[in-house]
């Protein structure tokens, strides 16, 4: 992994960020990305292994930093949707070295493995990569109490519209296809009344459950749209969403200290070059 260039957005009180990689400004790399103390978690989301749009040679890249201890992390959370379905057939060789080095981590680290809609059997996957897998997790970080939930359980459109939901993924998994920038893809998508509506249904929804439990911070994954919303007096409570590893950029979540930070990742060629946004909760 190449070191990674750093932007830095405002805390609490800036404007909404519906997406923070839309308009940031690139800056001159920076000696290392992250601080040189071990990180309190690492989250990443929806890599779909088994889907040919999934990125997972460059995850396998990631996962590898993590091993080799240039991510120092002390638990790594997937927020759901790691497999596209579970049709193991589906599978290529890369797919399978990302399943590998989770298990591998797991020897080293935590890994907590929240279930998503695509993901099948909580049974069959903790048999698989030796981790349990639950329905939602809450982690203390410095002084903030944290909620991750996947989010497909606030989305109704899905459930209501089996079909509709099929062919809207079959036409983005085309736009992807052709214009393998994805910029087709995240503009149609972005311009589509239904996922706005969507996104912030599961927006919503994550900081109320997150307010019952006496949350500070939600985090979901499932929309494949990377936010950081900062709480505000009228919703206490600050929301992020990972992303997802199917399209460029890839993003994922870093915690440390209470501070919740995302991160987007590119491939270049055959060779992973790594960009990063950094983003105060607080």
């Amino acid at each position: 992994m190449t070191t990674l260039d750093i932007m830095s957005f405002a805390p609490q009180g800036s404007p909404h960020f519906d997406n923070p990689f839309d308009d940031a400004e690139m800056h001159e790399p920076e000696a290392a990305l992250f601080d040189r103390d071990t990180l309190d978690a690492v989250v990443i989301s929806d890599l779909h292994l088994g889907s040919d749009n999934c990125q997972a040679k460059l995850a396998a890249a990631f996962l590898q930093s993590i091993l080799d201890g240039q991510l120092p992390a002390r638990r790594l959370i997937i927020n759901g949707d790691v497999f596209d379905s579970i049709d193991f057939r589906r599978l290529k060789k890369t797919h399978w070295k990302v399943l590998s080095q989770i298990r591998h981590l797991s020897d080293k680290i935590d890994i907590i493995w929240i279930a998503g809609n695509h993901d099948g059997s909580a049974e069959i996957i903790s048999h698989l990569l030796g981790v349990q897998v639950v329905e939602e997790y809450i982690l203390h970080s410095g002084t903030e109490k944290m909620l991750f939930v996947h989010g497909h359980q606030f989305d109704e459109f899905i459930i209501d519209h089996p079909v509709l939901t099929w062919l809207a993924d079959g036409a983005y998994w085309l736009l992807q296809k052709i214009d393998r920038t994805h910029y087709v893809a995240r503009l149609a998508k972005r311009r589509s009344k239904t996922f706005v509506r969507c996104v912030r249904k599961i927006r919503d929804g994550a900081r109320r459950l997150a307010l019952e439990k006496r949350c500070s911070v939600a985090l979901c994954g499932h929309t494949h749209h990377a936010e950081a919303v900062p709480a505000n007096p009228d919703m206490p409570v600050a929301y992020f969403n990972s992303g997802c590893w199917t399209e460029s950029p890839c993003t994922c979540l870093t915690i440390q200290r209470g501070v919740v930070s995302t991160h987007c990742m590119m491939m270049e060629a055959d060779f992973p070059r790594a960009t990063a946004t950094a983003i105060s909760a607080f």
